[in-house]
């Protein structure tokens, strides 16, 4: 009898809790159990990646997308959409500045509040720079106001050449990322699924991510689902079928809080996968919108709650450089 491609998952999560290398976070003190290397594959034949163990929340994975895909990067639309995964990082940065007496004090929820009626205050405190869906569409360039649309390029290069080897998507600046940027440009938020790349294979589209930090409880079925609705995408674009995805981790973690989820999860039957439809009406990656994608046939398991850890994108020098007052 042929294994069902999401036990992969769970028997990843399960050697992780039996045999995975301790971790100690050095700044948040967050405890992790890890590997380094590893990986998944799916076959889109065998249906669509999301896990039926239990419930993960699709219109978050397809706004998310949406949002990435449109190249924005404030949490405006997403909490236009009741959509709140991206929440802490804004808050967070909105709090350091109220520890200098530069912001009014509010709560998480009058912020995320304001955020969504008042688009000066989501323009002035809601964006987080440099992270996916700007890098993906406008990565800055070395020329003043000159940007480049990765997205786009992807899609001529492999529709001008099918057998195309370097369409690669790259979120990875190191300009922008931890003690290699300036303190005043260090992003607030870490990359963690950083670089893949597409391949027409046989007339199929298939999607390869490195994703250098995954969290396997909480971020891993999210990011599995969210490269394989991208490739989904791709390839209605590109007039083939969507073929597979490849998921590879670095550092592969569970946080020791989740254990017992992972437990009870691993008890559960896998059912069949999902199917993922595009809209034929779709012409352009520019008009990309809910009713774009179409999910038929998710009967997942109940969800089973676990708290997300917050990872802010900075290390501790940096931090330490903003609690002096030199970074906002």
């Amino acid at each position: 009898m042929t294994q069902h491609p999401e036990q992969q998952y769970l028997d990843l999560g399960l050697d992780l809790i039996e045999n995975g290398i301790y971790n100690k976070d050095l700044w948040g003190g967050d405890v992790t159990y890890s590997f380094f290397g590893r990986q998944f594959r799916f076959d889109f034949q065998d249906g669509f990646p999301l896990l039926t163990t239990k419930k993960v929340y699709w219109k978050w994975v397809v706004a998310e997308l949406i949002w990435f895909l449109r190249g924005d990067s404030n949490i405006r639309f997403l909490v236009k959409n009741n959509v709140h995964i991206w929440d802490d990082y804004p808050y967070y940065a909105y709090n350091r500045k109220v520890e200098k007496w530069l912001e009014p004090s509010m709560t998480k929820e009058e912020f995320i509040e304001k955020i969504g009626n008042d688009e000066d205050f989501a323009r002035a405190h809601g964006t987080l720079p440099k992270i996916y869906g700007e890098l993906w569409r406008r990565w800055p360039t070395k020329d003043p106001g000159r940007t480049v649309d990765q997205i786009a390029w992807i899609l001529q290069e492999l529709t001008e050449d099918p057998y195309a080897r370097n369409t690669c998507l790259s979120a990875w600046n190191p300009e922008y990322l931890y003690t290699m940027a300036l303190p005043d440009e260090a992003a607030r938020y870490p990359i963690c699924h950083g670089f893949s790349q597409y391949s027409i294979k046989e007339g199929k589209l298939y999607g390869q991510l490195y994703q250098r930090s995954a969290d396997i409880f909480l971020g891993v079925p999210f990011n599995t689902a969210s490269y394989s609705l991208l490739v989904h995408i791709l390839a209605h674009l590109l007039g083939v079928e969507p073929g597979g995805f490849i998921h590879t981790f670095g550092d592969v973690h569970i946080y020791e809080n989740h254990i017992e989820q992972m437990k009870e999860q691993a008890t559960r039957t896998p059912r069949p996968f999902p199917k993922v439809t595009i809209d034929p009406n779709l012409k352009s990656i520019d008009e990309i919108d809910f009713h774009h994608i179409i999910l038929e046939w998710y009967d997942p398991y109940p969800p089973i709650k676990a708290e997300m850890a917050f990872v802010w994108g900075m290390t501790g020098r940096e931090k330490k450089d903003e609690e002096g007052g030199e970074v906002l």
